[in-house]
């Protein structure tokens, strides 16, 4: 006989049911920034107030889209939106699904989430998490990078950067949350009463596969220049950053997307489920589905933002040539390695969920 549980059976628990007063108060919070910025309050971290944008002021707009914002005119949009942000998480806390409401509170949350993760970004998020786990090793036994210190890779401006990354995360997981509740759907695993199609399944490998490629496309030509190989770059900036080991730092990174291209084809590959036999400990034990899923999609929307700062710079510049291809064509992949490598992860995510505790489904 199977057994049918219903949403009523066990009250749903977990970040679903806290998650849309989480980004209430992280909206008035910021919000309430917003509001003393507008007054002239000091440590405005967009536009004129970045200083890492404005030691390159006519570059700025083309690194960030706010790279021209003044407190004067930002603080009170923020403050604004910070405000309407604590209404509408708490309504989606709530359940509130009466009028328009159960088609613009989603809406907004979703456009806020988008606009955090991915509009008001640039590289230095991708930056901060990329070369933390390369300075742990380098700094301490290689002292590398010289007269690089952590308060030159943790500046204000990129904690800000990040810490607004983590709250467009928290606004897609309160747009989840809310379409589980207002469509009946288990709150903790998203199932519904009917078994549907999985879209996500049909599309997890090519998306695995392209989330694979083009980090190398990114990988050769830095490994390249780290070898002596000054494809795409101007001879004397080339010799410059050769001094300033600034290829290195580049093949350093290169190297770490390499290694998490090949973790990627995990997701679609039996040791993405179940630890090898040479991981002594481990081996045999099956992989915890988060472990792939959480750092693979945090990768996805940093690479992804990251990578719509280079198409802006890219174009600002008249587009890419054959001579200078190395250069400027590899990042503007990476808006579409994020969203291959999101379509993966989540397709994996879907297919490794056991059975339901909260609603028995699986």
């Amino acid at each position: 006989m199977t057994q049918t549980l219903t949403k009523t059976q066990r009250p749903p628990t977990g970040w679903p049911e806290w998650i849309g007063y989480a980004a209430a108060a992280w909206s008035l919070l910021y919000g309430a920034f917003g509001l003393y910025w507008a007054l002239g309050g000091a440590g405005f971290p967009f536009g004129t107030g970045d200083a890492e944008l404005m030691a390159e002021p006519e570059f700025a707009f083309k690194v960030s889209l706010l790279g021209l914002a003044t407190p004067g005119v930002a603080g009170p949009i923020i403050a604004a939106l910070g405000a309407l942000g604590a209404l509408a998480g708490v309504l989606m806390a709530r359940g509130h699904r009466s009028g328009a409401a159960r088609l613009l509170l989603p809406a907004y949350a979703w456009i806020i989430a988008v606009g955090l993760t991915v509009v008001v970004q640039d590289y230095r998020t991708l930056v901060v998490v990329a070369y933390t786990p390369v300075m742990l090793i380098a700094k301490p036994f290689f002292g590398w990078p010289p007269g690089v210190g952590w308060d030159a890779l943790y500046r204000p401006e990129r904690l800000n950067l990040l810490m607004l990354l983590l709250m467009g995360i928290v606004w897609a997981l309160a747009a989840v949350a809310y379409r589980r509740k207002v469509n009946g759907d288990c709150g903790n695993c998203g199932r519904g009463g009917a078994a549907r199609p999985s879209a996500l399944q049909r599309w997890a490998r090519p998306a695995v596969w392209t989330a694979f490629t083009i980090p190398f496309v990114y990988a050769v030509t830095r490994w390249a220049w780290a070898l002596g190989l000054s494809l795409g770059i101007d001879p004397a900036f080339y010799q410059e950053g050769k001094e300033d080991g600034l290829w290195l730092a580049g093949a350093a990174l290169a190297t770490l997307g390499a290694i998490g291209a090949v973790l990627t084809l995990g997701l679609i590959q039996r040791w993405g489920e179940i630890f090898p036999r040479w991981m002594i400990g481990l081996r045999g034990k099956r992989v915890p589905p988060m472990l792939a899923v959480v750092p693979a999609t945090l990768v996805s929307v940093l690479v992804a933002s990251a990578g719509g700062m280079y198409i802006r710079i890219v174009v600002a510049r008249g587009g890419v040539t054959a001579s200078t291809w190395p250069l400027e064509l590899p990042e503007t992949l990476w808006v579409v390695w994020g969203a291959a490598l999101f379509v993966a992860a989540m397709a994996y995510h879907q297919r490794r969920r056991g059975r339901c505790g909260t609603c028995g489904r699986g």
